[in-house]
């Protein structure tokens, strides 16, 4: 192809060719964040506010100072006075200003003063947009970092109906000034995001962190509404946050929605059941039942302030190196179906969970689980990484008013009830788990339901792939029809494959 380049008179343009060797790597270029402000500014057609409380207004700031701004601000403003915040937005019932409730009133609010003030006869072609945060920065003692909600409200098309995306934050920098320059970056990157990235959601959650490190800000809760993302799953978000590494752990509640594990886990006792739950059985029912009577008749225990956790590790959603989204969705389901709530988390050890939790709660915190699981737990090539091996494991797991609750295990060949009194852990651990054991660490679960003890998950995922019956009496209640009418687990679908 050529090309014929045409100048004007006694000008000179030089022709340049950029040169690519052998063994180049293709780079992304991400724009800078005055770039994707100006690209917005410039933008005849993007017009908003912004309404941002906590940490002074860094994110407009960009857009000021990209130039053009006076094309896409309408409003600028920071209600700090709490008196002028409730004014404007309302009162919390809870009392506080920096939760998700606040956000979404100053979104609504802001969002019906652009419809009201600017006319659409005037502004035909306007895709409108409010952004908004609410943050807490670092404390003068250092001792709270500071957390935030930030989202954005906007339009694609001028006629359409508002998209949504809510964030939470974590900040772990241990300065406020460099806090309020990462707020300012993070909200150029979702504004940019919402009106360039829309088409991909998890595209923009990762370009979320463009110009910042995960050791600046923690992303830990997301939500997606609006007509641009009619088909987003927001619980297949919450595994990109895990999966990205922009938080070590995400939750959902029953109703398949995100929830903040903060707000949920907060000063409570928490029994947490960890597991592949593929599929949830009848022996992970009863295990949650019976430790549960249990947990709550502890000292330091109330029913009221109970909070139960049924946890996925990351490693295990993982098939042939990759996440299985499709696996992980119908887990959940499951799950959810049964009234549970769902924490997702890259931790593979035990004591990691115990840490998270401990961030939380310092009440009383119990662990429920089988045998098997107690015994890989006394296994020392999980600790090789740690300068304390085992021992600093093993200090960091129960330092903490720790129970955790044993259920038995039948022998597949000798048929025998195996409990903390006759498992076998390796010999140079026996004196440590003896320990643990007498000193009421360990417990075990003695009301059971001893014929679910020859229930395996592996055993009835095999069966629904042969189209075998008598798995559904396995499940608990409602499950296998849940899994029969959504085609779980690859029910009906491997099934016609073996009868074809």
């Amino acid at each position: 192809m050529q090309y014929i380049l045409i100048c004007p008179k006694n000008t000179f343009v030089k022709m340049t060719t950029e040169i690519t060797l052998r063994g180049d790597k293709v780079i992304e270029q991400i724009p800078s964040t005055k770039d994707k402000a100006l690209r917005i500014n410039l933008n005849e057609n993007i017009y908003g506010t912004f309404a941002e409380i906590g940490a002074g207004q860094e994110t407009v700031r960009h857009f000021f100072r990209a130039g053009a701004s006076s094309g896409t601000i309408a409003k600028a403003m920071s209600a700090y006075d709490k008196d002028f915040s409730d004014a404007i937005y309302g009162i919390e019932e809870d009392g506080r200003y920096v939760t998700e409730s606040r956000l979404r009133k100053m979104l609504t609010h802001e969002t019906q003063l652009i419809e009201d003030r600017l006319g659409r006869e005037k502004h035909p072609n306007k895709m409108f947009f409010s952004y908004a945060n609410t943050v807490a920065t670092i404390d003068f003692a250092k001792q709270f970092k500071g957390h935030g909600w930030v989202g954005i409200k906007f339009q694609v098309e001028p006629d359409e109906a508002y998209n949504e995306i809510l964030i939470h934050i974590r900040f772990k920098e241990n300065d406020a000034r460099l806090q309020q320059e990462t707020l300012g970056i993070l909200g150029v990157n979702l504004i940019y995001g919402a009106f360039y990235k829309h088409n991909d959601a998890k595209k923009l959650l990762r370009y979320l962190y463009d110009h910042l490190e995960k050791d600046q800000i923690e992303i830990d809760t997301v939500n997606f509404s609006g007509p641009r993302f009619a088909d987003v799953d927001n619980r297949l978000m919450s595994l990109q946050l895990v999966k990205y590494g922009m938080t070590d752990a995400v939750m959902f509640n029953p109703d398949g929605k995100n929830i903040l594990p903060a707000a949920v886990l907060y000063k409570k006792n928490i029994l947490a059941l960890r597991g592949s739950f593929r599929p949830v059985t009848k022996v992970n029912m009863d295990m949650y039942k019976q430790s549960y009577e249990m947990f709550i008749k502890e000292n330091k225990v109330s029913k009221e302030n109970t909070f139960v956790v049924f946890e996925i590790t990351l490693s295990n959603l993982k098939a042939e190196g990759e996440i299985d989204e499709r696996d992980f969705l119908d887990r959940a389901e499951l799950l959810c179906a049964l009234g549970q709530t769902v924490m997702i988390s890259n931790f593979q050890e035990y004591y990691k969970v115990l840490e998270y939790f401990s961030s939380f709660t310092k009440s009383r915190t119990a662990l429920a689980m089988g045998v098997s699981n107690l015994v890989e737990i006394f296994d020392e090539k999980y600790y090789r990484h740690m300068s304390g091996g085992i021992l600093e494991a093993f200090g960091k797991l129960f330092y903490r008013d720790l129970k955790v609750y044993l259920y038995p295990m039948k022998d597949p060949e000798t048929g025998e009830i195996i409990t903390s009194e006759n498992l076998k852990v390796h010999p140079r651990m026996k004196e440590l788990y003896k320990f643990f054991k007498y000193n009421g660490k360990v417990t075990d679960i003695e009301t059971y339901d001893e014929k679910t003890l020859d229930i395996f998950s592996r055993r009835i995922l095999k069966m629904i792939a042969k189209g075998e019956s008598g798995w559904e009496e396995m499940l608990p209640d409602g499950t296998a029809e849940i899994i029969k009418k959504d085609h779980l687990f690859g029910y009906l679908k491997e099934q016609e494959l073996v009868k074809s």
